[in-house]
C-alpha cells in the first residue's frame, strides 16, 4: 500500500478563531500524519513520540485519550488534514497520479492506474498515441481489462498486440479515434468510424488546439 505522510508542520489558526486548548493545540503544534489503511492513522508530534489514532472509533493511544477519556489533540489534527485534503479519509489510500505524480486519494481497494482531475481522459477529450505521436481522439473509457479484450481483426488481445507489450495487461483499455474523425464530445459515434483501442496508459492527455475559422 503507498502511504505518504504530511510533513510535521503546524497550520495557521482561522481568523476570530474561538478554539478551545486541545483544538488550538491540534492547530499550533508541529505533527506529521500517516495514513496506515483502515481508518488508521500514525501521528507524530513535536516531542517526537508517536501515536496511533483509529478514526472510526475515535480513538488514540495517548495519554490524555486513555486516561482522560477526551477527544486528542492527535484525533483532531487527523480530522483537520482530512477535512482540507492533506491526508485520506477512511476508505482511502492516496497514491501519484501516473502521469504528473500528483498525489490523489482513492479508495483502498482500488486498481491502477490512477489519474489526477488534469490527466483524467472523458469520451471527446484528445489524446496522444505515446508511440506514434499521433493526435487521437478519446470516444469510450472502459473498465476491462487489456488482457480481457480481443481485437477481432488482429486475433489477439490488446494487451498481447505487438505495439502494446510495454504496457500493462491490467491496463483499462480506451477506445480512440483519429481526429479527422472528431465526434462532439460525448457524443454518438457513427458507424462508419473505425474505433482502435489502446491501453490507457498508451495515451497521454493533450490540450485540444483550437479550430481556426
Amino acid at each position: 500500500m503507498n502511504t505518504r505522510a504530511s510533513p510535521k508542520a503546524s497550520l495557521p489558526l482561522p481568523i476570530d478563531s474561538h478554539l478551545d486548548e486541545r483544538s488550538r493545540r491540534a492547530r499550533t503544534e508541529p505533527m506529521s500524519v500517516l495514513s496506515l489503511g483502515d481508518g488508521l492513522y500514525e501521528v507524530e508530534a513535536a516531542s517526537g513520540s508517536t501515536y496511533l489514532v483509529d478514526m472510526d472509533a475515535g480513538r488514540c493511544t495517548c495519554p490524555d485519550h486513555v486516561f482522560r477519556d477526551v477527544r486528542c489533540k492527535h484525533v483532531r489534527r487527523v480530522a483537520i488534514e482530512i477535512t482540507e485534503g492533506r491526508t485520506p479519509p477512511p476508505g482511502e489510500r492516496a497514491v501519484p497520479c501516473t502521469d504528473c505524480e500528483r498525489t490523489v486519494f482513492v479508495p483502498e481497494d482500488a486498481s491502477g492506474p490512477f489519474y489526477c482531475p488534469a490527466h483524467t481522459v472523458f469520451p471527446g477529450d484528445a489524446v496522444r498515441d505515446r508511440e506514434t505521436g499521433d493526435h487521437l481522439t478519446v470516444v469510450d473509457v472502459s473498465d476491462l481489462r487489456a488482457d480481457a479484450v480481443h481485437i477481432t481483426a488482429a486475433d489477439t488481445t490488446v494487451a498481447d498486440y505487438g505495439t502494446n507489450d510495454r504496457y500493462d495487461p491490467d491496463d483499462p483499455v480506451v477506445g480512440a479515434i483519429y481526429p479527422h474523425a472528431r465526434v462532439a464530445k460525448n457524443g454518438v459515434v457513427p458507424d462508419a468510424l473505425r474505433v482502435y483501442v489502446f491501453p490507457r496508459t498508451r495515451l497521454e492527455k493533450v490540450t485540444r488546439e483550437p479550430v481556426l475559422g
